[in-house]
């Protein structure tokens, strides 16, 4: 299953990428963001969580003033309630946003793998996280939802807020 999820990930990416060989990346068109989620886990996870932090890390191209791809990773930190352990995500995802105006709205999803830490019933499985929120040249303020279906009907969910910050190549 997890080979499916990737095949299909890279497949599904590879025009997007094919069609950005002959585009010059500058601090106009492309960035890093770095940032900080925090988020409450719902849903099956919430028996054993009662909170998440992460750190969230983006390589973006825009290929207009309202759509940009890229890919995002990071991670989330769920601290274990009680007797259970803390364990944690790691995605290696492709993502999409639409920013209606240059400072203001936007949406965007990102799909890809998340990786269990220190969770012996799975390694890992399907990655979505929505999100919706504001942004400026500099920062993105947004809410999340995030889910990871992962084996053995793990389901990892939390929803919650991040702020990031673009870095800009120079």
């Amino acid at each position: 299953m997890k080979k499916l999820f990737l095949i299909v990930g890279l497949l599904g990416l590879s025009p997007i990428f094919a069609q950005t060989t002959d585009i010059e990346l500058t601090p106009n068109n492309s960035w890093l963001k770095a940032g900080l989620t925090t988020g409450v886990p719902v849903g099956d996870v919430s028996d054993v969580s009662n909170f998440n932090v992460g750190l969230d890390v983006r390589g973006q191209y825009l290929f207009n003033p309202n759509i940009a791809v890229g890919i995002a990773s990071g991670y989330n930190h769920y601290f274990g309630k009680d007797e259970f352990d803390d364990f944690g995500v790691v995605p290696a995802a492709g993502f999409f946003r639409y920013y209606f105006t240059p400072d203001g709205l936007f949406l965007g999803t990102d799909i890809g793998y998340g990786f269990l830490t220190n969770n012996d019933n799975s390694g890992g499985g399907l990655y979505i996280n929505p999100q919706i929120g504001y942004h400026n040249r500099d920062w993105n303020f947004y809410a999340f939802y995030q889910n990871t279906l992962a084996e053995n009907d793990v389901d990892l969910q939390n929803v919650g807020l991040g702020i990031s910050y673009n870095i800009r190549f120079k």
